[in-house]
């Protein structure tokens, strides 16, 4: 009985072994994802700068009035603001400035018209109301352009770490409580 239990504990202690090691590696190679793909994008941000940005104006933008431009046939919303003492162009995120430089805001659901043109409207309606809003600008002085949202900000980087630290710390708290609960046994047996 006593040499099944002893077998039966060291392959218990080499399987959690293998799951605190496994956790680890997950954790160091999710590591290495991040800091080749988000980091780079935080560090080469220049949208830095917090400001107060203020209504001037806002336009639906439809297929009529975009015609003989190259630009998607969809509704999408012109923004108008003044930040940092100067006239700016105020656009959603940073992947709304590179899918389109005519349009602030570009809705989700682009499949239907009504549906996309009701979005336009609703988010029209909310800068309407709030007619002064933080807003981020570059710190370069020729830029004409806000973003009303960063993607690759100091909480998005904060969050994309957060998980894969949870996994080293509890993986490398496996492997000590392992090498821990090895040691004691040895004591006990010693004694």
């Amino acid at each position: 009985m006593g040499k099944k239990l002893v077998m039966a504990q060291k392959r218990g202690e080499t399987r959690a072994l293998c799951l605190g090691v496994a956790m680890v590696v997950c954790a160091v190679i999710t590591y290495y994802i991040l800091g080749t793909t988000v980091l780079p994008l935080y560090q080469k941000s220049v949208w830095t700068q917090e400001s107060t940005c203020h209504l001037i104006e806002t336009n639906i933008r439809d297929q009529e009035e975009l015609e003989g431009k190259k630009v998607p046939q969809y509704p999408c919303l012109w923004v108008n603001v003044s930040a940092v003492g100067r006239w700016a162009v105020l656009y959603h995120t940073e992947d709304t400035r590179h899918q389109n430089q005519q349009c602030s805001y570009i809705p989700g659901s682009l499949d239907n018209y009504r549906v996309a043109r009701a979005d336009v409207e609703m988010v029209r309606a909310r800068f309407h109301q709030r007619r002064v809003f933080y807003c981020f600008s570059s710190s370069r002085e020729n830029e004409t352009s806000v973003l009303y949202r960063r993607l690759y900000g100091p909480q998005a980087l904060l969050f994309s770490l957060f998980w894969p630290t949870f996994l080293l710390t509890g993986g490398l708290l496996v492997i000590a409580m392992v090498k821990l609960n090895r040691s004691l046994s040895i004591l006990a047996a010693q004694r």
